[in-house]
């Protein structure tokens, strides 16, 4: 059902976006004044290109030179008075240049040219302005000796064993007073992680010595100590009051209160949480000194419970005695009990219309444990209303899905890991969901999994998520009319792929590392890694017990059989940052599905499919492959055309996936409509493979079936069997989420053969409209049209 959710006719629509878009070669001072000049270049001369390039930047806002399509915008929507649009041009003001003259100067000495001087100079052609800051840096001073001066002795220890804070000033170091404030700032934090609750970036000051003949600099770090004290005191966490209001923010009227230990006293005004729920996540314990990083460490994990809306950092009230302890009080609001969220589409093709809708209820705070409860509903329905439809308005294909979560914040089980950290909140998930697949006319699948599933961090960049048992269920049942068409086709691999009855017991296990990198723009390389194996169980059991066989000598528990597997996926990418908002990733997508002992298939639901906005995106899911399969080969004819209709989506997988992406990623507006635009340029290549041929291997109880032909994987056929598309995108991000759009260019098609697998450069003048090879197409492969453009309309990005 969800292959149609992208097939919308928005040509025109996505032509004019990007006509916007080609305005940069207008004339950009047409609404100038006379006597008004826009700036359209930077120059730095005269000072190295370790600081040239940061230079620019100390140029006043208002003096930037304009991104072209963001004025093109706002000269485009201005006249309408939304001035709010895009970026107002850059017009040259004089007292601004001076004022980035004097910030440039001031930025140069502080690394280290204590006598530079900077000059400028404005360049004015056709009311285009180049703005010339010139340097003359003179020498460049370096640290000749660097000392200090301590008055507190315990503070002077903290910092001889903190070395690599000041790495910046020792001797024969370039003088960089930013460097320096860089240390202050580090240094405060080694403070404030070692109990000095009261220290202040105040208290620490740098005395430069500079002796100007020679360029050097002699550099006296200062810690002074608080006024009228002989020492910096060193504070421990004392008791501890944690107050959770109700959801209004209020805190009147009687409250749960609750002594839970030496340390902690919880008042709950909103009568719904149980004191664990808070205190497991509160790393500040009695006794231990005062840490900025167990404050911060607790305010986030509190937060990420998903209970609370509001968790500010902890407020402190020093003792009255000279014991120098703190009590620690923390207020928290939480989220309203239940929430709702509905999401639904409308989409059309041709004769073809139907919706997507989805519901997701979730309610908070289960047991009083900060535990949630989520029941998840979605319904896709398409229609078909045209001439070859079987029944006008009928139903033409439908997925129906619900599940049912109970989510805890911990792990719970009787082995002792993945503690509350502070890497992460560690959950634990039972779930059991029901699916139903139905096309008409042709099958309607159902499916149960039950699982448990563990998820915990490792550290900050590593993930494991751990599922030790998973029972699934499948049914499907056959339209008797299809069944006898497929069985007279000698296509019985079909009819035991999706109408079977089957289960099966698994495990699965998934490794993931940089997750939390993926909204940076940082050079990096993530990696999720997923293994799947099922039956192995049961297939002992069923030995032990000697189990009867089916007809295809396939052992059976309690009356059905069950399936036996192993399955691996991996997704690899690669993050390289091409400075500002710019960056390339490149994504490696692969799996194998491996069918053995009691199953000479994987299970429908096992099966890779190739397709749509996230791996090739000029594909619709599950039209893509296996191999260089193509669906002409049902012959032509009525009989043909009809087995092609009702297998639509359901012939095309395999055991074996190889998708590749690569992708450049850049800004085009910060104002478009009150969202950051973004552009891509991609390209995907890529395909799923049969690991075999049933046809061809006589071991296999279905060898006489009729199976994909040219759909298995070899080595030798690997590029004449791959995918290629080309396209470009738009994500207009809104900060909370990223609407997408998409539209892919089959490039290179492996259905066809030799060079007619080019089918972009052979049939360019098809690409909009009719013409000899999509007519062909259409007779070959009816009930389908070849289509070289596909949208794709998404939230958040692709990978």
């Amino acid at each position: 059902m969800k292959a149609f959710f992208t097939r919308y006719n928005f040509r025109l629509t996505i032509l004019s976006i990007f006509l916007v878009f080609t305005l940069s070669n207008c004339n950009l001072t047409r609404r100038l004044k006379p006597d008004q000049a826009l700036v359209r270049k930077i120059t730095i001369k005269g000072m190295d290109k370790e600081f040239a390039l940061n230079a620019v930047n100390y140029v006043d806002k208002e003096q930037q030179p304009n991104n072209v399509i963001n004025l093109q915008i706002y000269y485009l929507f201005s006249k309408n008075g939304k001035k709010d649009i895009g970026e107002p041009p850059a017009i040259l003001d004089s007292a601004l240049v001076e004022f980035s003259r004097v910030q440039i100067e001031k930025y140069i000495q502080n690394k280290g040219y204590l006598k530079a001087r900077v000059t400028d100079s404005i360049h004015i052609k056709k009311k285009k302005a180049e703005l010339i800051f010139t340097t003359v840096e003179g020498p460049m001073f370096r640290i000749r000796n660097f000392k200090d001066s301590i008055a507190d002795p315990k503070v002077a220890d903290l910092v001889k064993r903190s070395p690599e804070v000041f790495a910046n000033v020792g001797p024969g170091k370039r003088f960089d007073t930013d460097s320096l404030s860089a240390d202050r700032d580090a240094f405060y934090l080694v403070m404030k992680r070692n109990g000095y609750y009261d220290f202040y970036r105040q208290y620490m000051s740098f005395n430069n010595d500079s002796t100007y003949n020679k360029g050097v600099v002699d550099v006296t770090m200062i810690i002074g100590n608080p006024a009228g004290k002989s020492a910096h005191p060193i504070y421990k966490i004392n008791n501890t009051l944690i107050t959770i209001a109700a959801t209004n923010g209020k805190t009147v009227g009687k409250a749960d209160t609750i002594r839970v230990d030496s340390q902690f006293r919880f008042v709950d005004f909103s009568h719904k949480f149980k004191p664990h729920a808070v205190t497991d996540y509160i790393f500040q314990k009695k006794g231990q000194l005062y840490n900025i990083d167990n404050q911060t460490l607790t305010t986030t994990r509190l937060s990420e419970l998903n209970v609370f809306k509001n968790v500010p950092n902890p407020t402190y009230t020093k003792l009255p005695d000279s014991s120098n302890r703190l009590d620690t009080k923390i207020d928290i609001v939480p989220l309203k009990k239940m929430s709702d969220r509905v999401e639904g589409e409308f989409l059309f093709n041709a004769g073809q219309y139907g919706y997507n809708i989805g519901n997701t209820f979730t309610s908070r705070n289960i047991f009083k444990s900060a535990a949630i409860l989520q029941i998840k509903l979605n319904e896709s329905i398409l229609f078909n209303t045209g001439a070859n439809a079987a029944a006008n308005g009928a139903i033409e294909n439908q997925d129906f899905s619900s599940g049912v979560s109970l989510i805890f914040p911990g792990i719970i089980s009787p082995f002792n890991f993945a503690k509350p950290g502070k890497y992460g909140v560690p959950h634990t998930t039972f779930s059991t969901n029901y699916s139903l697949f139905y096309q008409s006319q042709l099958v309607k699948r159902q499916s149960f999994i039950n699982s448990i599933t563990y998820d915990f961090f490792e550290t900050p960049d590593k993930e494991h998520i751990i599922t030790p048992i998973s029972v699934e269920f499948s049914k499907g049942t056959i339209d008797p009319r299809a069944d006898s068409l497929l069985l007279k086709q000698n296509r019985e691999s079909y009819v035991f792929l999706i109408g079977r009855t089957i289960f099966t017991t698994g495990s699965q296990y998934s490794y993931i590392l940089n997750a939390n990198k993926l909204n940076t723009y940082r050079d990096f390389v993530y990696f999720r890694g997923n293994v799947d194996v099922g039956g192995n169980t049961l297939a002992l059991v069923s030995k032990l017990l000697n189990t009867p066989k089916d007809t295809l000598g396939e052992r059976t528990l309690f009356g059905y059989t069950f399936a036996q597997y192993s399955k691996a996926e991996v997704d690899l990418r690669f993050y390289k940052s091409l400075g500002g908002e710019r960056q390339l990733i490149f994504r490696v997508d692969a799996g194998l599905g491996l069918p053995y002992g009691n199953s000479n298939q994987l299970i429908f639901e096992k099966n890779f499919y190739a397709g749509g906005s996230n791996d090739m995106r000029a594909w619709l899911p599950r039209t893509l492959g296996p191999g260089q399969f193509n669906r002409a080969s049902y012959g032509v004819g009525a009989v043909a055309d009809s087995t092609r209709e009702k297998l639509e989506y359901l012939d095309q997988f395999g055991e074996i996936k190889i998708v590749s992406n690569l992708e450049y990623r850049y800004k085009l507006s910060d104002n478009f409509f009150g969202c950051i635009l973004r552009g891509a340029l991609f390209m995907d290549a890529g395909n799923v493979w049969t690991l075999h041929n049933i046809a061809e291997d006589p071991g296999n109880p279905l060898s006489s079936t009729v199976e994909n032909p040219n759909g298995q994987f070899k080595l030798n056929t690997l590029l004449q069997s791959t995918a290629v598309d080309i396209g470009t995108g738009l994500r207009f991000d809104l900060g909370f989420f990223v609407f997408r759009l998409d539209a892919a260019l089959k490039f290179k098609d492996p259905e066809f053969n030799g060079s007619d697998q080019w089918v972009l450069i052979n049939h360019f003048n098809e690409l909009f409209h009719s013409g000899s090879f999509k007519n062909n197409y259409a007779i070959t492969n009816f009930p389908n049209t070849y289509s070289f453009l596909q949208l794709n309309f998404g939230i958040g990005m692709p990978f």
